[in-house]
């Protein structure tokens, strides 16, 4: 049993993980207009090159599609609905132990336009493109089944990849 720290001393998401082995569950929106899909930077600050589809953690006592919702509009100021799962992804880093398992969601735009204004208030996502399938050729991104995920049909599995920047 882990005991919890103090209030005042009290271990952000992450480190509770890390200390606990405990995979964090995250969501992610597959949302595809004009055929082209929304992707944004995966790393805070450092402009690694790699590009991811919105989203993020999950917060307790929300449903996912409740979580959805808050991530996309922090982190690019459009609104969503939510549709079905299209995509599981886990991915890894083993030397800190941290696993991390997002579920994919197709979703449509509800709202909202991308503005170089727009400021995410946890400060991770400073960059958004549209990227139609043949130019997601030319980019970084993870997971590797994104492409098919987004421009597809059904529901895929992409099996656990290690961590990257």
């Amino acid at each position: 049993m882990t005991k919890c720290p103090p209030s005042s001393e009290a271990a952000t998401p992450t480190e509770t993980l890390l200390k606990d082995n405990t995979p964090r569950l995250a969501v992610r929106a597959l949302i595809v207009s004009d055929d082209r899909l929304l992707l944004v930077n995966a790393w805070p600050g450092v402009q690694s090159g790699l590009w991811c589809a919105p989203g993020g953690g999950v917060q307790p006592g929300q449903s996912l599609p409740e979580n959805l919702r808050r991530e996309v509009m922090e982190e690019t100021g459009l609104r969503i609905a939510v549709g079905l799962p299209c995509l599981v992804n886990e991915f890894h880093a083993p030397a800190s132990g941290f696993h991390q398992v997002e579920i994919f969601f197709r979703c449509t735009l509800q709202g909202g336009a991308l503005s170089p204004e727009w400021r995410d208030p946890e400060g991770v996502v400073s960059n958004r493109i549209w990227a139609s399938r043949a130019e997601m050729e030319q980019l970084r991104f993870k997971p590797d089944g994104l492409p098919e995920a987004a421009w597809g049909n059904g529901i895929s599995y992409d099996p656990l990849e290690l961590l990257i920047k």
